[in-house]
């Protein structure tokens, strides 16, 4: 038991730290879940990993959530940018596609080339706000990014980023535009996956709450700081990340 609770904090700790930054959280979750095949792992403890990463930030921007009077346009703007993310993941998700995805070296390619294309989109100078040029041809192009994020190694994060940058929005509001899209992306997740917990035993109830409010805790933290580190600096920690990553797998695979 003691082993499960180690692995469900690694877990944990992965899933808070990589879903909100531009390094592909599914990936690192499928590789470390491989590499050290966690007994831990399981349906149930995924979409705890997921609702715990989606409390912390509706939590985070609770003051922008529920203060609809100003902010409904953004609130608005954010769920049609959702919606094509929401309809081809459903697709791939019933034709059971999106698993031909789940491969270590689909996930090296991917942290390579998009780590690639993350560098060049951060170099620009640009500073558009979400409060004045967020709009519905800006946000559907997000969205439409955000859909490379079905392949494990893109990183959601990263791709949102990366395609806000491209508009022109400054770093911070990019990453904000990123979190607020992730609330219908994480909800997505966990709802497609609800109907087949009952596959799962009681046993896991344990694991499942701790790993909700773990999960939690490293994804607030998370926000919190990166928002704080992308006001003072450039992306180029994480692009060299994802290249090591990258070159890692290459070295394991080839």
């Amino acid at each position: 038991m003691f082993q499960d609770f180690i692995e469900i904090f690694i877990l944990s700790l992965i899933q808070g730290v990589s879903e909100f930054l531009p390094i592909s959280s599914s990936a690192h979750l499928i590789i470390v879940s491989t590499l050290y095949e966690f007994h831990s792992s399981s349906l149930l403890i995924d979409i705890g990993l997921h609702l715990g990463s989606l409390l912390a930030i509706i939590f985070f921007f609770k003051k922008e959530l529920f203060d609809l009077k100003n902010n409904q346009r953004i609130l608005i703007l954010i769920f049609f940018g959702s919606i094509p993310l929401i309809i081809v993941g459903y697709f791939l998700f019933k034709t059971g596609l999106i698993d031909l995805l789940r491969n270590i070296e689909i996930i090296a390619w991917m942290t390579l080339i998009f780590a690639i294309v993350l560098f060049f989109a951060d170099r620009s100078r640009f500073d558009k706000k979400i409060s004045t040029n967020l709009n519905l041809k800006t946000i559907l192009i997000i969205g439409l990014f955000q859909i490379l994020s079905l392949i494990p190694g893109v990183s959601r994060a990263g791709i949102t980023i990366t395609a806000a940058r491209i508009l022109k929005f400054n770093r911070v509001d990019s990453s904000k535009i990123s979190f607020l899209l992730s609330i219908p992306a994480l909800a997505g997740a966990s709802f497609l996956s609800l109907k087949n917990l009952t596959l799962e035993t009681i046993e896991y109830n344990m694991l499942v709450l701790v790993a909700i409010f773990l999960s939690f805790i490293f994804s607030y933290i998370t926000v919190k700081y990166f928002l704080i580190y992308i006001n003072k600096f450039s992306m180029n920690a994480f692009v060299i990340y994802r290249i090591l990553i990258s070159f890692l797998l290459f070295y394991i695979i080839y």
